[in-house]
């Protein structure tokens, strides 16, 4: 195994257990370790501080333990039996109707570069470093021993998450099984998950409360929900019971995939979908007079870079002004922002 020693100092943030250390941290190495490689990591001093997944870049490694050990599949077994019974301890991963939940999530669980997501009978992995993609199948075997008969097939899904100047060529597919039933539920709701076409791990699980929380206030409303995706906010506020729900989105798979999400859960008289550009399609609505108790803005990310934010900030003033005016008065906009350089603070300004 490899040595990496670190510049004087430079093991400040790791004696508060922080996952990352960062190229320019780095005195000198012991040699000339692979990317993905397992790297002891010594203070300047000499004193053993860490170990993890080396990489080339500005992170350099993410650190896997601060304890000398060996990173095995009894390593493996470990960490993700903490991870499945934090979930079982708080009822994340017991709730029949809701078996849709991320079990791993990267630094959260003190695996950086890992994240896993169930689906039913379906485990998605997902590497976000050339360490993770590397013991992927040691991995997927410590999972399938963790969770037994409550997982059938691992599907990974990592060609467009792992840095391109690794040279991994990383391909999709199953580890394990190769089911093609897709159907989970999420709060009783049932969805068509498509791990092979669909973004992310097939599914946005990072909306799954927000979702629930918008039930409380559709009942008997009218609601258009932007950006709609596979329907899911859709879905949800039609389960609440409102009187009328319009899910606008851009892709044509995805409003197929959203009425096919409706006729699963006999939401297709009360949630109608239709294809459109969003931005188009608010002021025709404005325009002929319409108005919603509730509109749901969703949208995709509008920046990926600080460079980028400033034409963001006008992106989202654009689609929220735009929003508004469909809102009657005393209904509600809920609007979102999945980019990371636009901040809580500045959507809401």
């Amino acid at each position: 195994m490899h040595k990496v020693y670190l510049k004087p100092g430079k093991e400040e943030s790791l004696k508060r257990f922080h996952p990352w250390i960062f190229s320019g941290a780095i005195s000198r190495f012991d040699g000339e370790p692979e990317e993905g490689e397992v790297v002891e990591v010594y203070t300047s001093k000499k004193e053993f501080i860490a170990e993890g997944h080396f990489q080339i870049g500005s992170i350099a490694v993410r650190v896997l333990s601060f304890r000398q050990e060996p990173i095995n599949h009894d390593f493996w077994k470990r960490k993700l039996e903490i991870a499945y019974d934090m979930r079982r301890s708080i009822g994340i991963a017991t709730n029949p109707t809701n078996n849709t939940y991320r079990l791993v999530h990267g630094e959260g669980d003190n695996l950086p570069g890992l994240v896993i997501d169930v689906y039913a009978k379906t485990a998605v992995m997902q590497a976000h470093s050339a360490g993770m993609h590397v013991d992927r199948m040691t991995i997927a075997e410590a999972l399938s021993e963790v969770m037994g008969d409550k997982i059938e097939n691992i599907y990974y899904k990592s060609e467009t998450t792992l840095p391109f100047k690794a040279d991994l060529f990383p391909e999709n597919g199953f580890l394990k099984g190769g089911s093609s039933d897709n159907i989970a539920q999420e709060y009783g709701l049932k969805f068509h998950v498509d791990w092979l076409k669909g973004q992310k791990t097939g599914f946005f699980l990072d909306q799954k409360y927000n979702r629930l929380a918008m039930q409380r206030i559709c009942k008997g409303k009218k609601v258009l929900d932007c950006f709609t995706h596979m329907g899911t906010f859709a879905l949800n506020a039609g389960i609440a019971g409102a009187a009328e729900v319009t899910g606008l989105d851009i892709s044509g798979y995805a409003v197929e995939q959203a009425r096919e999400n409706a006729r699963r859960n006999g939401l297709e008289d009360t949630v109608q979908f239709r294809c459109a550009n969003v931005l188009d399609e608010l002021p025709k609505l404005a325009q002929s007079g319409e108005q919603y108790d509730v509109v749901i803005l969703d949208p995709p990310a509008f920046t990926k870079s600080r460079q980028a934010t400033k034409n963001a900030i006008k992106g989202y003033r654009e689609i929220n002004m735009k929003g508004l005016k469909l809102v009657k008065d005393g209904g509600y906009l809920a609007t979102c922002s999945c980019s990371h350089f636009m901040t809580q603070e500045l959507l809401a300004k």
